[in-house]
């Protein structure tokens, strides 16, 4: 197991990694439909404190793995089958998500333990057979950073409850910070062009679970009910979810991604709000279409407010993340965190989805405008 070359030319993800990406629909999808049903009961807080944690776990596993695969993918025997013990792991994860979001979080642990256990064996085998001795260095801190802090997940099970929550906040502190302690002094032969392209693919799959939650709220305009109102809502959902995609692949987002860690993590870990966003964009679009349908015990606006927060924010940290850094002058300006804030105010208007997806429309025509004038404009100089 020797590190990879970062300048590797033509880096694409395996099959087993597309196959791993699939565990993670089923556990995406359980978060999505949980915090649906916190917020349709009236516990908007409880289910958005529980989503924030449920999804942290799912995307930081993803992390680890993507991330390592990206240095060390050697695809023999020994590194398929600890992989596939990971995507067992990812299963149990997801079968946990019920129970987490009822406040149990005994079966979601049990399944990031078997992931992060078996991460730790693939970061102890680099450890001893990478012939870089600064690589080597970095593996021993991974394993050693990520074993330490799986038993403290393992002992807060048994912690009393008044503990947990405090406990939770330092052992997710302390995940964040082992790559930037473990690659102080080298990276690991991460592939920028092959992180982004793994980073596109998870977001493929979280827009995905999206456009499935507007399919759902079209076969229920398709009984009769309110099918004026739940159109409406199906088309606004599908043209946030189109202009989404446009805005997020608008350019190659390996631009994002320099051999600088500290560049790198920064792109990487706010992806968390870009993925989060984005599942909770079709929690948004179930609880509208559950409303419509007269379940839940909120209001309308209420509902229209998970939506249109959901998009604000992924706006908002996809400008920050993909656009504003690499692009022109245009691309810098406030136009896109403009468009977040009239998003916010949607939920006032008698058709927020609707609002929502003609406010995304306009953003992406605007933003293709001022593309093709800064283009036309560099061709004239």
């Amino acid at each position: 197991m020797r590190g990879r070359d970062p300048g590797e030319e033509h880096r694409t993800a395996t099959t087993l990694e597309l196959f791993f990406d699939l565990c993670f629909v089923v556990a995406v999808s359980q978060a999505s439909i949980q915090f649906a049903e916190q917020v349709l009961e009236g516990h908007a807080a409880h289910g958005l404190a529980y989503y924030a944690a449920v999804f942290f776990a799912i995307w930081w596993a993803w992390m680890g793995f993507s991330w390592f695969a990206s240095a060390y993918d050697t695809d023999d025997v020994p590194y398929r089958l600890a992989v596939f013990v990971q995507m067992a792991g990812a299963l149990v994860l997801a079968a946990g998500v019920p129970e987490a979001f009822a406040g149990d979080f005994t079966v979601i642990t049990i399944g990031y333990a078997i992931m992060r256990i078996s991460s730790v064996s693939q970061w102890i085998r680099a450890a001893v057979e990478d012939p870089d001795p600064a690589r080597a260095r970095v593996a021993r801190r991974y394993a050693i950073g990520i074993s330490v802090l799986q038993a403290g997940w393992i002992g807060r099970l048994w912690m009393p409850e008044a503990w947990q929550l405090w406990f939770f906040i330092v052992l997710v502190a302390g995940e964040l910070l082992v790559p930037v302690i473990s690659e102080r002094d080298a990276p690991s032969a991460w592939h920028p062009e092959h992180i982004a392209e793994r980073f596109g693919l998870f977001t493929l799959i979280v827009l995905g679970e999206t456009v499935k939650s507007a399919t759902i709220a079209v076969q229920h305009a398709l009984d009769g009910a309110h099918l004026l109102q739940l159109s409406l809502l199906a088309l606004g959902g599908l043209l946030t979810v189109f202009t989404m995609w446009w805005m997020y692949f608008a350019r190659p987002n390996d631009e994002g991604l320099v051999t600088d860690n500290r560049q790198a993590f920064r792109w990487g870990y706010g992806h968390y709000l870009v993925l989060g966003s984005a599942a909770a964009v079709g929690t948004g679009l179930e609880i509208g279409a559950a409303l419509l349908d007269g379940h839940g015990h909120i209001s309308a606006f209420a509902g229209a407010w998970v939506f249109s927060t959901a998009v604000a924010v992924f706006v908002t940290v996809t400008w920050l993340l993909h656009v504003r850094p690499h692009g022109s002058k245009a691309a810098r300006s406030l136009l896109h965190p403009a468009v977040a804030l009239l998003v916010l105010l949607t939920p006032f208007t008698p058709e927020p989805y609707l609002a929502t997806g003609l406010l995304m429309t306009v953003l992406l025509a605007l933003s293709l405008y001022n593309a093709n004038r800064t283009t036309r404009r560099k061709a004239f100089l």
